[in-house]
């Protein structure tokens, strides 16, 4: 049973998106153990249900274990320490965006040890995770889904179980590719209007009342504050989601045999737009 009188949640990385979502945790009452990788983190959450840690595998008496780290080979890293020594029972969350592959890799390595495992990737952006707002798309065992539901709740007000193993993490993707190929086509438009004279928050005003609109140009200007927020952080740009998640989308699209073309062109030249970008609107 999974419950804040009985159970602590060990949460491994508190970066842009981990932080919040272990701040959503302890503001809704559970206990949470806190690791990162870099030196501070963890004790700048110290207070009330908080216990920061020094290491991943102090976070094995945790009853759930929750991982918002970089990337595939964090995860793997994180969970091949762990999985030994947590308790029959355990469950793992895995907010991280990783491929369906390692996600059905992981659950079927934790059931081997009576560890349940779901992929549960979160999308909305750091405000609303501090808020435990996020929508969290969830693939696993029903079971396990139901297990870790109290937990779920406490960081996503959109709490959705989408299949079995892999397939949080292929609902992320598609996620990831839609919100991208927005903000390719908003980053265009906006240039193409420019060039005829006319100001971005103009555009921005004028296809609001029309089918152009989208979230991407309702918040517009949002992916330059995660940029700089990564860039406080010290995040390097191969690990930030427009280089990191389209290449992983390219690279699932590959093994499922999916033509995804845009795919392959946003991974190739996201990343450079979404920094240059940035780095323009700091100078304003």
């Amino acid at each position: 049973m999974i419950s804040q009188a009985t159970t602590r949640i060990g949460f491994a990385g508190l970066g842009n998106l981990g932080r919040p979502m272990a701040e959503a945790l302890l503001a809704a009452g559970w206990h949470v153990s806190l690791y990162d990788r870099a030196p501070g983190r963890a004790d700048a959450l110290a207070g009330p249900g908080a216990r920061p840690v020094a290491e991943a595998d102090d976070l094995a008496d945790c009853g759930v274990i929750a991982l918002a780290v970089p990337d595939d080979a964090a995860v793997g890293s994180v969970l091949g320490t762990l999985l030994p020594r947590l308790a029959e029972g355990a469950l793992v969350l895995v907010h991280s965006t990783v491929l369906p592959a390692t996600a059905r890799d992981l659950a079927a390595r934790a059931a081997d040890r009576g560890v349940g495992l779901l992929d549960a990737p979160v999308s909305g952006g750091a405000e609303r995770a501090a808020r435990g707002d996020l929508a969290v798309m969830a693939g696993g065992a029903a079971e396990v889904f139901e297990r870790a539901r109290p937990v779920l709740a406490a960081v996503g007000s959109q709490v959705r179980h989408v299949g079995p193993s892999g397939a949080g993490s292929a609902a992320k993707l598609a996620n990831q590719l839609m919100m991208f190929a927005a903000l390719a086509g908003a980053h265009e438009a906006l240039d193409l209007a420019a060039a005829y004279g006319v100001a971005e928050q103009d555009v921005l005003a004028a296809v609001s009342g029309g089918l152009g609109d989208s979230w991407v140009a309702r918040n517009w200007g949002f992916f330059d504050e995660v940029a700089e927020a990564y860039d406080a952080g010290g995040t390097p740009v191969a690990e930030r989601p427009w280089s990191k998640d389209l290449w992983e989308v390219t690279s699932a699209a590959r093994a499922a045999g999916v033509a995804v073309p845009v795919a392959g062109l946003l991974a190739q030249i996201m990343a450079d737009r979404v920094e240059q970008h940035a780095r323009s609107a700091r100078r304003r």
